[in-house]
């Protein structure tokens, strides 16, 4: 991005041949490169980092997931059913 912006510097400095204006633009677009290559090392580097801090750390697929939702819905439906008739076991023999 930076390279770019330098580009017009480099076709008017091609034509005035002024040294220290060459320089000065060779200069600008040396740092430009190392900044975008500063860049992309730090977002492979941040990349990487988040790969090893997950990979020891086991999801759940969406399927799977949902399987044990309904298990627990169900588990919490018979509970409460066998709670009630509880319930009405204990008032019948009172």
């Amino acid at each position: 991005m930076l390279a770019l912006q330098f580009k017009h510097l480099q076709i008017t400095n091609m034509q005035s041949q002024n040294p220290i204006i060459a320089d000065l633009v060779k200069l600008a677009n040396s740092a430009a490169g190392t900044m975008a290559g500063m860049s992309r090392e730090a977002r492979e580097s941040a990349r990487e980092r988040l790969r090893e801090a997950f990979g020891g750390i086991d999801f759940v697929s969406r399927e799977e997931f949902e399987t044990v939702k309904a298990m627990a819905q169900k588990a919490r439906e018979q509970a409460d059913a066998l709670e009630a008739r509880l319930a009405a076991l204990e008032a019948n023999s009172k």
